[in-house]
């Protein structure tokens, strides 16, 4: 299945790199091997995980970051890459 990470989640992992970066130098690079991990992981097991709004709904294992796609077409979604500790309105609100 192949896995396709669109524009908007493409800038929350580029917002979410210079966070952790400014947090310790170095910590932005793992915080995006990680996320990517936890995206590639989705050419085998994507659709399993839980829905939430609309998208299914796939915690990062090493982050508190949420990855929120669809599968359309053999084709894996990747809508948004979000902050899981935000309150929940914000979360419906980006991805309405």
């Amino acid at each position: 299945m192949r896995v396709q990470i669109l524009d908007e989640a493409q800038q929350d992992l580029i917002e979410g790199y210079h966070f952790y970066e400014g947090q310790e130098e170095g910590l932005g690079d793992y915080f995006l091997d990680s996320l990517f991990s936890d995206i590639d992981s989705l050419q085998f097991y994507a659709g399993i995980h839980p829905v939430f709004f609309g998208y299914h709904r796939l915690l990062s294992k090493r982050f508190p970051f949420a990855v929120y796609y669809r599968v359309e077409n053999e084709t894996v979604k990747v809508y948004a890459v979000l902050d899981c500790r935000r309150e929940p309105s914000w979360t419906r609100n980006r991805l309405s």
